[in-house]
């Protein structure tokens, strides 16, 4: 089994938004359709941007016209205030989206995809084909059916995939019992370097939470670690003749 594609799990039917949509109309569509975020697209349905309710506070967010002097400097130093205050006078979804984009491609694996929305901290990512165009978009939600596999169905592609048909083992060589997504991996393998090989691909299983190696191996096929004598030992015996 493959592991998920972020192209099975997004929603094709997508809420956009174009940079002159009024400011009041971007909020409308977030209430209409019950959703907390949105692309904004241009005319070749490219994704140019991403608008939030974080965004859209920010406007009512924003300081009043008799603020200090000393709040204005602070605001006036500061590019990230800089650019809070310009969403906050913004009309239209172009001045309040934040930009760049972060999208995904729909042939993205699940990991993939959650690894983007860990490290840019978003909760919804637009998904595009290979020429860049809007084809869905995906939140966290989507991308935790992986884990509501159950234990018995991550077991058998744990034998199938990882034992059967990258080991090329015989089924049932070796064990796999799976509890709450949890993986342990007991038997004996050929070679030592089999198992990193098992783990790791016992990993990219949808629904798979950890792995737990209780694995062996008859043949130690691990390459000797060099001595590093060269170099080092020339050296110290230089040295020691002077």
């Amino acid at each position: 089994m493959k592991p998920t594609r972020t192209g099975a799990l997004m929603v094709g039917d997508v809420v956009t938004a174009r940079c002159d949509t009024p400011f009041k109309e971007v909020a409308g569509l977030l209430e209409e359709h019950r959703i907390s975020g949105l692309p904004v697209i241009d005319e070749d349905r490219k994704v140019i941007g991403v608008i939030s309710e974080t965004d859209l506070v920010l406007r009512q967010a924003r300081e009043p016209e008799t603020a200090g002097v000393r709040a204005r400097c602070r605001r006036l130093l500061s590019a990230r205030a800089r650019r809070a205050a310009a969403k906050s006078r913004a009309t239209t979804a172009g001045g309040v989206m934040s930009r760049p984009a972060v999208t995904v491609c729909a042939d993205a694996t699940v990991a993939e995809a959650a690894r983007l929305m860990t490290e840019h901290r978003v909760e919804r990512l637009p998904v595009v084909d290979e020429a860049g165009v809007l084809v869905g978009i995906v939140t966290r939600r989507d991308l935790l059916q992986v884990f509501l596999r159950t234990d018995d169905e991550i077991q058998r592609d744990v034998q199938q995939e990882v034992f059967v048909n990258t080991l090329w083992l015989a089924p049932n060589t070796v064990e796999a019992a799976v509890r709450n997504g949890v993986v342990t991996l007991t038997g004996r393998l050929e070679r030592r370097s089999d198992i990193p090989v098992a783990i790791r691909v016992t990993r990219r299983l949808d629904g798979v939470v950890d792995v737990v190696d209780h694995l062996s191996y008859r043949i130690d096929d691990k390459p000797p670690q060099p001595t590093g004598l060269a170099v080092h030992g020339v050296a110290d015996d230089w040295l020691r003749a002077l």
